[in-house]
């Protein structure tokens, strides 16, 4: 039989799922699974270009000092490699639940992979966890997209190595390496779901059926797997959906996905959230479809903290508050600088003022007459006068023009004059990507205050 150390040297070779150089994460709890992991990869280590850091947790559930007999155990792990070890207390106490710890341990880990500066965050889960988890998900009434189970890799460089070996096989390797490891009596807990599944539902399966009704559940997840992906392939195959991501979610032109049928609709859109790193259900999905249909403007809570909304033609997803900075007002300071308002990034400098300033556009020059500016949100009532034209037009309609959603308006950077009419509103000189006003425009060759604004990474003009 070919040693797992050969197979798993053959699975990261054709897999490639460390095949980038840089720091690895490794979560460690202390038991047989993450140990055969910790010596698996400290055997890669060198060939992959890898710098372990053990990581271990330890959630305070457990009584009679048996939490911190894992975390002595899995400190010795680290010390056998020489490897730098992180160590935690999470205080979660005896009634904490599996789904807390989970988020209470993985929202560790992502802080120890930020402070480390961390490629890859790498978890022990191996194939029976997979087959418990589709079992788990049927109980709960998964959709068939969740039938997939745990992906090898998913986003923020979370890798999981051991997927197509079982239990045992990790056992067996640990016992023949004669390594230390802490039997966790959660792990046979019944009180726990996932542990009833392992310990007393899957045992009986597997009695009536035999040992091939484990294969035939790995499969179930398997197929999920390829049908998931095909669904994600095919956002790309269809181009009059024009699928988007967003820093909080994603849109989609919402004209196809209307008109399409709601099955197809459903699971595209699902599709689409998964691409964002988002989980939506069949029924959200379905009523979103729906939702594709109506006018401009309409909002839809999805719960969760998902708002749907339709800007213009876009459909628009996102999950979680904005950070919008709709009281921000900063008074920009000195003769150069730097500031973050929500997702923009305005920045100022000296410099001579060009022979002419573009009406629609993220850069304009403003005189230098020792008034200053000052960027905020859009207020209702502000009024323009645009650059060439007459008399003052609506914020309000421009940014609509411009094709900026509704709810992102509030958060819009308007770039103001430091004096204040007589109503209390200061004057507007810009708005960004939309208007130049006809106000505070410097001469042509003078020294002048330029200003520039980005918003997002790659497409900083990208509003609706």
């Amino acid at each position: 039989m070919t040693l797992l150390t050969d197979r798993f040297r053959a699975h990261l070779e054709r897999s490639r799922l460390l095949a980038d150089p840089g720091i690895a994460i490794v979560a460690v709890s202390g038991g047989p699974d993450s140990a055969a992991l910790l010596d698996l990869l400290a055997g890669r280590a060198s060939e992959l270009a890898l710098e372990l850091v053990v990581a271990h947790a330890d959630h305070g559930i457990q009584p009679g000092g048996q939490s911190a007999a894992a975390a002595r155990i899995a400190q010795s792990q680290a010390e056998q490699y020489g490897l730098p070890f992180e160590l935690t207390e999470l205080t979660l106490g005896p009634r904490a639940t599996e789904t807390l710890a989970r988020r209470a341990r993985y929202a560790w880990l992502r802080d120890v992979q930020s402070r480390r500066g961390a490629r890859y965050l790498v978890t022990a889960h191996h194939a029976d966890d997979q087959i418990e988890t589709v079992v788990l998900r049927v109980l709960r009434g998964t959709a068939p997209a969740g039938l997939a189970g745990i992906a090898a890799s998913s986003r923020g460089g979370l890798v999981r190595p051991l997927l197509p070996f079982t239990r045992a096989e990790l056992g067996a390797h640990v016992a023949a390496r004669g390594l230390p490891v802490h039997d966790d009596p959660a792990n046979r807990d019944p009180r726990h779901l996932r542990s009833w599944i392992r310990t007393a539902l899957l045992p009986l399966i597997v009695e009536r059926l035999g040992p091939d009704a484990a294969r035939a559940l790995r499969r179930v997840g398997r197929y999920a797997a390829w049908d998931r992906r095909a669904w994600d392939v095919l956002l790309d195959q269809l181009p009059e959906i024009d699928f988007q991501l967003l820093p909080r979610g994603f849109d989609v032109a919402r004209a196809p996905v209307a008109r399409y049928d709601a099955a197809l609709a459903s699971a595209l859109l699902r599709a689409a959230a998964r691409r964002a790193g988002l989980v939506i259900g069949p029924e959200r999905a379905r009523s979103l479809a729906e939702f594709a249909g109506k006018t401009s403007g309409r909002a839809l809570p999805l719960g969760g903290g998902w708002l749907a909304e339709i800007a213009f033609d876009r459909l628009r997803v996102t999950a979680g508050a904005p950070t919008e900075p709709r009281d921000q007002n900063i008074v920009a300071e000195g003769d150069r600088g730097q500031v973050r308002f929500g997702t923009f990034e305005v920045r100022w400098q000296p410099e001579t003022a060009p022979a002419r300033l573009e009406r629609v556009g993220w850069t304009t020059w403003i005189a230098h007459d020792g008034m200053g500016f000052q960027v905020r949100g859009y207020h209702s009532g502000d009024r323009i006068h645009p650059l060439g034209g007459v008399g003052h037009r609506p914020v309000r309609e421009l940014l609509m023009e411009a094709r900026v959603p509704r709810s992102d308006r509030p958060g819009y950077p308007i770039v103001t004059h430091g004096a204040q009419h007589e109503g209390g509103e200061s004057t507007v000189l810009w708005i960004p990507g939309v208007c130049r006003g006809a106000v505070s425009v410097p001469t042509p060759g003078t020294l002048a205050v330029r200003i520039d604004v980005t918003h997002g990474e790659s497409q900083p003009d990208r509003r609706a």
